[in-house]
């Protein structure tokens, strides 16, 4: 059982989140907060797995709430989801240490789809979201006379592949689907890539994959 937090100033949209992940066999919500410093209380007694962070809410705003909700438990998983999606929102949030940014209009297959992923490690964003930050490694990476630092040589065939699909976006099952291998596989793959490159998350491994020129423009 996937057990998450719901947190958003609006009663509307926590109402309307409780009924879809009610519908989930494998999601249950411990509670709601509709301001940050709420989550973080309630975070400290809760055994959570998730955390869906609404950014602007009165008081403790959601990228403050997310950086004390890290220092505190760093195992938590945090997603952002908001109805801003512009840069200074992105970024910041980002940065404070929330693995997933998503939309509010994000499809509810998608979101419910989006919390596994979070609470199996990986890395959701709404496609839009994925695409601005890759375009911007992209346009970084064709700004800069510097190669990106990574050590390519000690990249197995196989992890170079996976980096690859990382780059565009896809998700574990995504990715074995696609090289015909093992859900667990990939994972052992994209632990070696973090070790490798010392990046210790997936978005930075799909922007070091555009960079690099590994994943196609």
């Amino acid at each position: 059982m996937i057990r998450i937090l719901v947190v958003d100033d609006q009663q509307l949209v926590r109402m309307g989140l409780r009924m879809l992940f009610e519908q989930a066999q494998d999601i249950e919500i411990l509670g709601e907060a509709d301001n940050g410093a709420q989550a973080v209380r309630l975070v400290e007694h809760l055994a959570l797995d998730v955390v869906l962070m609404d950014l602007r809410m009165p008081g403790t705003d959601g990228i403050t709430a997310t950086r004390r909700i890290l220092t505190a438990r760093p195992a938590t998983r945090v997603v952002a989801l908001t109805t801003f999606d512009d840069d200074d929102h992105l970024y910041p949030v980002l940065a404070a240490g929330a693995c997933g940014f998503l939309v509010k209009d994000t499809p509810p297959a998608e979101l419910l789809e989006a919390v596994r992923r979070a609470a199996n490690g990986e890395a959701p964003f709404s496609r839009d979201v994925l695409d601005r930050l890759v375009a911007q490694a992209v346009h970084t990476r064709a700004s800069s006379d510097t190669p990106a630092d990574i050590p390519v040589a000690a990249i197995t065939p196989r992890e170079r592949e996976v980096l690859g699909l990382l780059g565009m976006g896809l998700s574990n099952k995504e990715i074995a689907d696609r090289l015909h291998v093992g859900v667990t596989t990939v994972k052992t793959h994209v632990a070696g890539l973090m070790a490798k490159t010392g990046r210790d998350n997936r978005i930075r491994l799909a922007v070091l994959a555009v960079l690099t020129g590994i994943t196609p423009n």
